[in-house]
Order: C-alpha cells, then sequence, then structure tokens
C-alpha cells in the first residue's frame, strides 16, 4: 500500500476520511439525543395544562424541572448552540412560570 500525505496508507481508511466524521456523526447523535428530550419536554408542559393530569400535578412539575435541568446540563456539556437544534432550548421565563404553577 502506498502511504498517504494525511499519514494513513491508501485504501478504504483513506476515501472514509472525506466522509462525515465520527466526531460529526456523535455530535449529530447528540443533537438528535436534545430534540427527543425537547419533545419529551413539550409532552409533560402540555400535560400541565391538561384539567384530567391535576392529579398528578406536583410529579408532573417534578418531571419537568428534572429534564430541563438534564437538557441544560447537556446543552452545556456538548456546547450545542440554538442554531444547531431546530428546537428552542429552555428559555429563563420557562422555568419561572412552572415555578409559578407549583403549590407547596
Amino acid at each position: 500500500m502506498k502511504y498517504e500525505k494525511n499519514g494513513h496508507y491508501g485504501g478504504q481508511r483513506a476515501n472514509r476520511m472525506h466522509h462525515r466524521g465520527p466526531k460529526t456523526f456523535r455530535r449529530g447523535r447528540a443533537i438528535a439525543f436534545l430534540q427527543m428530550m425537547q419533545v419529551k419536554r413539550s409532552t409533560i408542559k402540555q400535560q400541565l395544562e391538561e384539567p384530567e393530569f391535576d392529579s398528578v400535578r406536583q410529579i408532573l412539575v417534578g418531571e419537568l424541572k428534572a429534564i430541563d435541568m438534564v437538557i441544560n446540563e447537556f446543552i452545556q456539556l456538548f456546547d450545542i448552540h440554538e442554531s444547531e437544534a431546530s428546537d428552542r432550548p429552555l428559555e429563563k421565563d420557562d422555568e419561572k412560570g412552572i415555578e409559578s404553577n407549583e403549590t407547596n
């Protein structure tokens, strides 16, 4: 095999270098996971607005706070910017809205 300038021998590995690399693939998976978490968040938020979920309201509020925390940590960990995710990340107004609905 012939040694390439990029430090790899020719062949299949050299051809794959021009395609999407592992970091890009992992980042794409991370963004897909974030979008899935945002869908779950919006589902829980929608359930909070429905009267049939009043009996489990406190549980839903707790789940919403937990998923908000996970989303925010995930965004920081993977340094994901708003333009990379199609759904909007958690805004501070949403947190205040959650706390105002809570009764202890």
